[in-house]
């Protein structure tokens, strides 16, 4: 975990450029797999999410990776303290109840209709920008106990379930860049209790997170 200065240049270009934000995670993990290899994050088990205290002026930015991280490469001034580091050992069984916190980039598919010349083209994803399409996307991947592994569509479910009335869902503000044009990231925050259902599937969405925008914070689900 690192904890960062807000007003230090460093960290406030982070805030407002995802892409820098991605770079500033990825710098703490140079030399594990090849310069350029498409699919370093995902190699490395890399996810992140952070959070703000605007009051206190500090970024608190939790990484999680298969491999250790040299944070060396972040100016030192931008750290409030120094980094932390837990390693986590932990045996999930069926039935297990776990407080959870996850921030998710909730998106759905649009039919490319019936003018598409083929059937092999997708329809465009578009973002869901509204706490009930947020928790519905959350829902749909859920794994009620002796429910299969896979909900309508082929989405993954998570190895767990929820009181889905008590879950607390908040639209937090969308990820952009000047440096990749187009990139827009919607995000909601996702709160409450889940049931281990499955125990190896959920310890598998721990390890790999769930949805899209990985490298932009979101997938990465903290339990406890």
């Amino acid at each position: 975990m690192l904890t960062l200065d807000v007003r230090h240049p460093y960290t406030a270009r982070a805030l407002i450029d995802a892409q820098h934000m991605h770079r500033s995670v990825m710098s703490g993990f140079y030399n594990w797999v090849e310069d350029g290899v498409s699919d370093a994050r995902a190699q490395m088990g890399v996810l992140s999410t952070w959070s703000v205290d605007l009051k206190a002026g500090v970024l608190v930015l939790v990484v999680q990776a298969r491999v250790p991280a040299d944070w060396s490469r972040i100016p030192a001034d931008a750290m409030k303290d120094k980094p932390r580091t837990l390693a986590v050992d932990r045996t999930i069984n069926v039935g297990d109840t776990l407080s959870f916190r996850t921030v998710v980039n909730p998106t759905r598919a649009i039919s490319p209709g019936k003018d598409a010349s083929s059937s092999r083209i997708r329809g465009k994803r578009v973002a869901q920008t509204t706490p009930h399409h947020a928790k519905e996307w959350f829902i749909r991947r859920l794994q009620p106990a002796r429910e299969p592994n896979t909900a309508r569509g082929g989405v993954t479910c998570i190895g767990a379930t929820a009181d889905t009335d008590a879950l607390s869902v908040r639209m937090l503000g969308s990820l952009k860049s000047t440096a990749r044009t187009g990139l827009v990231v919607a995000r909601a925050e996702i709160k409450g209790q889940l049931t281990v259902t499955d125990p190896q599937l959920l310890v598998r969405s721990l390890t790999e997170g769930i949805g899209r925008a990985r490298a932009y914070g979101c997938g990465l689900i903290l339990v406890r």
